[in-house]
């Protein structure tokens, strides 16, 4: 490979991860793609991951080759939301909130309506916009405090729990149902935890049948590269198409918050474990 295209192969771009691969395969795998193909203009490669998945859930997964692996390290401090479609079934409880997990316990949800799931969606996007707000650390009384609440750029300061930005239900059949869930700071764990919790509010149990990213702050479905397409000319045009997005986005983002925010300490995991209620950040909803 010429310097021209090894130029071409410094950014950030996203791949598809189905259900069922590990991250660290996936990146593995796009990796060996890009070495075979390797010139005398470089002799290592690495691509960096961003926000992970684990090995249950799909969707968009995004990763940075060359300098786009610093480009990461903005994405974090961006504090960008991600949006979800999280399924649940009534009906059943499981030791790990997932449909294959171990038994342990069965309910009824004949009583279970639309009605009393959308209500208790909005007492969940309640309160996590109330700890949004807190854990911003921002004085709302200032005027640059209230311009960013109207424009939708509060972020947290640094580490918080899972924040829920936006919920809301797409599709009701029982005992399936559909979530929309538009957060920051979570794990697929904590997703799968907030289906159960759900459950409970609604004096049944539910588990999580699946958990698919559709957007990882300025990347969704439509960039995700499939896996027929982790090639060189593939991933080299989606940086290239993505190059200009990515700056601008990154600037709106992270504008705002320099010099107030923190950065991420030397080797800090981005989704790091968090013992957390998923229905809300410091305690459950009331009944």
């Amino acid at each position: 490979m010429g310097s021209a295209g090894l130029a071409r192969l410094q950014g950030l771009f996203a791949v598809y991860k189905p259900p069922g691969l590990k991250w660290n395969h996936l990146r593995d795998t796009v990796e060996l793609q890009l070495l075979k193909v390797r010139g005398l203009a470089f002799t290592s490669l690495k691509v960096g991951v961003g926000h992970r998945l684990d090995s249950q859930a799909s969707g968009v997964l995004v990763l940075g080759v060359g300098h786009g692996r610093g480009l990461l390290t903005d994405m974090y401090n961006a504090h960008l939301t991600k949006d979800y479609t999280v399924r649940g079934v009534l009906g059943k409880a499981t030791d790990d909130f997932c449909e294959d997990g171990r038994l342990v316990e069965k309910t009824t949800y004949d009583h279970v309506t639309r009605e009393k799931l959308d209500r208790i969606l909005a007492v969940i996007q309640g309160s996590h916009q109330k700890a949004l707000v807190t854990y911003s650390n921002l004085d709302l009384q200032t005027q640059e405090a209230y311009e960013m609440a109207v424009s939708g750029v509060i972020r947290p300061m640094n580490k918080s729990p899972m924040l829920i930005t936006g919920i809301r239900c797409l599709q009701f059949a029982p005992p399936e149902f559909l979530l929309e869930v538009q957060c920051m700071h979570e794990t697929q764990k904590q997703l799968r935890r907030l289906v159960h919790e759900i459950g409970l509010e609604l004096k049944s149990t539910a588990v999580c049948t699946q958990v698919r990213r559709t957007r990882d702050g300025f990347f969704t479905l439509d960039d995700a590269l499939l896996r027929t397409q982790w090639d060189l000319a593939s991933i080299q045009d989606a940086i290239q198409a993505a190059a200009p997005r990515v700056v601008a986005e990154l600037e709106k983002s992270l504008r705002p918050w320099l010099g107030i925010q923190e950065p991420p300490g030397p080797g800090q995991p981005w989704d790091s474990e968090r013992p957390r209620f998923a229905l809300g950040p410091e305690s459950h909803v009331g009944h």
